[in-house]
């Protein structure tokens, strides 16, 4: 049976950030194949019991910043954890990845990590569409091509549907990776999802 990882997440996101190389690797190693499915969670969080950072409450602000720097030197990877450019609307960089992926999930994959790596790492407003088109021509894609994909109507709706079937499914955060109807909530889940898929 074709094995496929459904990945749900937010360009925006440290988490995503900090398991998004280590998803594509174990991908890799287990022929998996990975369902690019950037989504907005200012809808999902409402119907969750999630806040935005600014509403959480003072003593899980300052954890999440522990945990992040505990992360990133866990890791190895370099993270800004109070980036210059965060928080900033995710919108527009998710509907970039949605239109590379005319191109391929693999096209998509790869500059969904650039934005990732753009926010947390290179203090990048991935916001803006300058920025936007200066990344994808980092990674081999047509800007042009991008800008008008994100701009158009079926962008949107595939935003819209992504968004919708997250909510179906039971999403709340981000990265959540599901495979065969199981959820994996969080980067630090990876290795049970690398079991799964071991099985």
């Amino acid at each position: 049976m074709p094995k496929l990882i459904d990945y749900y997440f937010t360009p925006v996101s440290p988490y995503t950030y900090l398991g998004h190389e280590r998803l594509v690797q174990i991908a890799v190693r287990h022929g998996a194949t990975i369902a690019v499915k950037p989504v907005d969670y200012g809808r999902i969080f409402p119907l969750s019991g999630g806040l935005p950072l600014k509403q959480r409450a003072p003593q899980r602000q300052a954890y999440r910043l522990l945990e992040l720097e505990r992360w990133s030197k866990h890791l190895g990877m370099a993270l800004n954890v109070q980036p210059k450019h965060f928080p900033v609307p995710p919108d527009a960089a998710a509907k970039w990845i949605i239109a590379a992926q005319a191109r391929g999930e693999a096209d998509a994959l790869r500059l969904a990590g650039a934005l990732l790596r753009a926010v947390w790492a290179e203090q990048r407003d991935v916001s803006d569409e300058l920025t936007l088109a200066f990344i994808a021509t980092e990674q081999g894609l047509d800007p042009a091509l991008l800008a008008e994909g994100a701009a158009s109507p079926d962008a949107a709706s595939r935003y819209l549907v992504l968004t919708e079937e997250a909510i179906d499914r039971q999403i709340f955060g981000a990265p959540t990776y599901v495979y065969r109807d199981e959820l994996f909530w969080g980067q630090d889940r990876l290795d049970f999802l690398d079991r799964a898929l071991a099985k």
